[in-house]
Parts: structure tokens; sequence; C-alpha cells
């Protein structure tokens, strides 16, 4: 299993136990969650070292790899903000039907993170305020703008989930249908 799937699965599919009619019954009132420290440049970089090594890492930004797939992350701590970029495409080949399905896309299916055109390049891209962002929120969103660019022409999805009410899953229907027939 690819280290992406890996770490999807485990933010949307956490390990539990089956719930059962004992579950149900009322008991003591759980403790609150603690809330997490504020992110960090070194809290990120140690998520970031896990998973690539060889990870460049600078006070306003770091570079690294996902399957093969490049990703900068700029950091303006002043700002309090957070990027995860991923190049797609030169922008200059885009056409109306490719722009408008990006938009569905970013409607029902992108979740988090979103296509977007800058510098005459077509990227996928998850914004965030730094000092909020949970280390489940940043891995997620590494793995949600990773999975956004590599299904670019195909499905626009950034993980398995469709948000309901837009265009996407009719298409995505279509798009399965035309497979069975292959």
């Amino acid at each position: 299993m690819t280290r992406l799937l890996a770490l999807s699965l485990l933010l949307f599919f956490p390990m539990s136990g089956v719930a059962t009619a004992q579950d149900a019954q009322p008991g003591p009132e759980p403790e609150a969650p603690q809330a997490e420290a504020p992110m960090t440049i070194d809290v990120m970089a140690n998520i970031v070292v896990a998973l690539d090594p060889e990870a460049v890492i600078s006070p306003r930004g770091i570079g690294l790899t996902i399957e093969n797939v490049p990703v900068t992350i700029i950091m303006d701590l002043r700002a309090n903000r957070m990027r995860i970029l991923v190049p797609i495409a030169s922008a200059a080949g885009l056409d109306d039907e490719d722009l408008m399905r990006m938009m569905q896309a970013n409607f029902d299916t992108a979740l988090d993170a979103r296509y977007a055109v800058a510098n005459g390049r077509l990227w996928s891209v998850y914004i965030h305020p730094f000092a909020q962002l949970e280390r489940a929120q940043f891995v997620s969103g590494l793995a949600q703008t990773v999975t956004l660019a590599r299904t670019y022409g195909s499905t626009y999805a950034s993980g398995g989930a469709v948000f309901g009410g837009g265009d996407s899953g009719a298409l995505l229907q279509e798009l399965l249908e035309k497979s069975e027939e292959i």
C-alpha cells in the first residue's frame, strides 16, 4: 500500500471497534480532548521528514516529494498563512471545458484542496491559517493536494468523498459507465 493511501485511510477511517448496544449505554462523561499545541515549523518539519527524509526545509518553505510528486509548502508566520502547492501543468493549454470542470470539482470533489492558476501554471493548492493548523489537517492537506493533482483529467478528486449537490457525481457516474464498456 502506498504511503499516501495509508495516510488517507488513517485520516478518513480511524481504527476503532464496531459499535454495540453496550456502547450506547449512558456512562461517565468522556474527557474533553486536549487541544493541540499550535503548529510550528519544527512540528511541520518532523511530519514532513517522516514522509520524505530528503525534504529541504527553510524558515519560509519546505520542498518534498510524495510518490514522485513534487510538493512545495510556503509559510508566512507574520500573516499566519500556509500553502501547500503542487504543480500540475502549464495553464496555456486550458480551455473553457477544463476550467469549467475544475470549478465544478472545487465545489464538490476537491474537498479542502483546490485547483488554481498562477504565474502561467495550473496548481493544486491547500491553504490554511498556520498557527491553527492541526497535525491531521496538515497530513490530510498534503494527501488531498497530491491526490487532486494526480486526478486532474480524470476524476478531479482529492479523495474518496464527494460533497453532494454539485455536478461531479453525475460526471463520475458517466466516467464509470464508460470504463465498464472498455
